[in-house]
Formats: structure tokens, sequence, C-alpha cells
């Protein structure tokens, strides 16, 4: 029994160590749209790996009336919309140079599966960040997105290639 108590911890310890870095958000905005009690939420996230650049995420956000008369109680809407631009001085640190770029912002748009996802793609030909929100679904999917850039002409060394 102790035996496997370590072993467990153990994984935990390398999964939680192997974690990719985050970015955490910060709600700064919150809009009443409806008696029915929904909203539009803001909020800000910090690039985890780009010092000086900010991103703000929109999305809808269901009130309790809305959700007893349609049904699907645990699930948001997937629309969202991001912007994103340089709050201070453009610091690189390791990012990720492939296509399909590196996840820095999640968060849950349902229960269980559904979630609110950032991603960070960097172009080298024109030295630009783009930044993706979309929704990742298990079933279905979702062609909802938004996309948001932030050209480092001027501000920042480009990644060193890997």
């Amino acid at each position: 029994m102790l035996k496997t108590l370590r072993y467990t911890v153990a994984v935990l310890a390398v999964a939680i160590a192997a974690a990719p870095s985050a970015a955490f958000a910060k709600e700064v905005g919150k809009v009443g749209v409806d008696w029915l009690g929904n909203d539009i939420i803001i909020e800000a996230i910090a690039d985890p790996d780009v010092e000086g650049v900010t991103c703000h995420v929109a999305y809808f956000d269901r009130g309790l009336i809305d959700r007893l008369q349609k049904g699907n109680w645990f699930e948001d809407p997937s629309n969202s919309s991001i912007a994103c631009r340089q709050t201070g001085p453009i610091k690189i640190g390791k990012i990720d140079l492939g296509e399909d770029g590196e996840e820095i912002f999640k968060s849950s748009r349902s229960l269980i599966w559904k979630k609110l996802v950032v991603k960070r793609i960097y172009d080298r030909d024109n030295n630009t960040l783009i930044y993706l929100s979309h929704s990742r679904q298990v079933q279905d999917g979702s062609a909802k997105m938004a996309i948001s850039t932030v050209p480092l002409y001027g501000q920042a060394e480009p990644p060193a290639e890997k």
C-alpha cells in the first residue's frame, strides 16, 4: 500500500513538473446583456513566456434563467473574441516555434469536455506572434474562433531556430 502511494505521488510530481506553463486570467470586465442574467466576461491574460504581451478575451456566460429555459445546464456557448497587444517591453522566453504553436491558456466552458483555448503561434517570416482563441470540444468541434497578432518588428529579437 505504501509503495503504491509513493509511486502515485512520484508520478503526479513528474506530471506537474513537466506540465507547460499556463497563463492565468484576471477578470477585468463584466457586461450584463439582458434580463436573463447573461453576461459577457472580459479577462486579461498575460502571455507566460512573452513578457510585455497581454491578451484580452471576451466570452459569453449564461445566467441561471437562461439555463432553466433552454436546458443544457452545464455548458456555455463557444463564442469568444480576442485582442492581444504590447503592454510593456517585449522579452521572449522559451516558446514553441512549431506551426502548431502552443496552448497558453484554457478555461472550461462545460462541466467536463468543452474548453476555451488560447494558442500562440510564431510567424517567423513576418516576425509576428499570432494568438488564436477557439473552442475545443470532444464531439462536433467548433469552427468559432478569433485571431489577434502582435508584430515584433523593432520590438524584440526573434527567437532562435531549434
